[in-house]
Parts: C-alpha cells; sequence; structure tokens
C-alpha cells in the first residue's frame, strides 16, 4: 500500500546516518501520520505545511521554524508533539505502527526535527503535491 511505501521512503530518509536505528520505524509514524493528516496534498501544495500550521498554533512555532531554517534544530519533546497533534492522526499513526500513542510521539519527536531539515534544504518548504514527490524533488 502506499502508506509502507512512503514509510520506506521516510525509512530511508531518517535512517541515513551511522547508527540507522530506528530510521524505518520512524518513517512508518512519520508516514502514517502525514496519511493521517491528510497528506495527499490534494491542492498541489507541500504536504508538510498542514503539520507545520499545526505546530506553529500549538506554540511550537519556534522550533518548527528552526527546523525550516538553515540554522541548528530546536527539540521538541514527545509530549509536546502529542499536544500538537489531533487525537485521533496520533491514534491512527501509532495503531499502523504497532506502538503506544506517547512511543510514536516520542519516535515523532526525534524524528520530525531531521526529517523537515532534510525535505527543507533551502530554508523554506517547497511546493509538491504529494511527499513522494517532495521526497524525490529533493533527491533523497
Amino acid at each position: 500500500m502506499a502508506g509502507n511505501d512512503l514509510g520506506s521512503l521516510l525509512g530511508g530518509l531518517l535512517g541515513g546516518g551511522n547508527s540507522g536505528s530506528g530510521g524505518g520505524g520512524a518513517g512508518n509514524i512519520l508516514g502514517s501520520l502525514l496519511g493521517a493528516l491528510g497528506g495527499g496534498g490534494k491542492d498541489g501544495s507541500n504536504p508538510l505545511g498542514g503539520l507545520m500550521e499545526m505546530l506553529q498554533k500549538s506554540g511550537l512555532g519556534d522550533q518548527a521554524q528552526s527546523w525550516i531554517g538553515t540554522g541548528d534544530n530546536q527539540a521538541v519533546s514527545g509530549e509536546q508533539v502529542a499536544k500538537a497533534l489531533p487525537d485521533e492522526a496520533l491514534a491512527q499513526a501509532a495503531a499502523q505502527a504497532g506502538v503506544t500513542q506517547q512511543e510514536a510521539a516520542d519516535t515523532l519527536a526525534q524524528a520530525l526535527p531531521q526529517a523537515v531539515d532534510k525535505l527543507t534544504p533551502e530554508g523554506q518548504l517547497p511546493q509538491a503535491a504529494s511527499l513522494e514527490d517532495l521526497i524525490k524533488q529533493q533527491g533523497l
């Protein structure tokens, strides 16, 4: 299914380091979350845009902007991520990954800064029709 493909793409994106530990799991959770949030980009806008808007509205705007910008990425906690996301989206992502909601939130807190940073090398959210297109555009 497309969600598994998206999880594989994101897992590759996140697992590029030496350790590679958890890259696939984090990718699957992030892919499931973006799918639950409607990450299809139906209107042709960047599928990360809605997620970034949610984070900003929940008080995590400075952190989210640091991931997009070219400086250091600010950290967030699993608790902050859980509060920022709709409960049903986090529950769906956790269920699809076979983890608890808290484990999903903790994983997302670790994965989001790196994933967003890699998907925004120009310091801004690029336009793409889907997350798969966005990943391919960035050559990741």
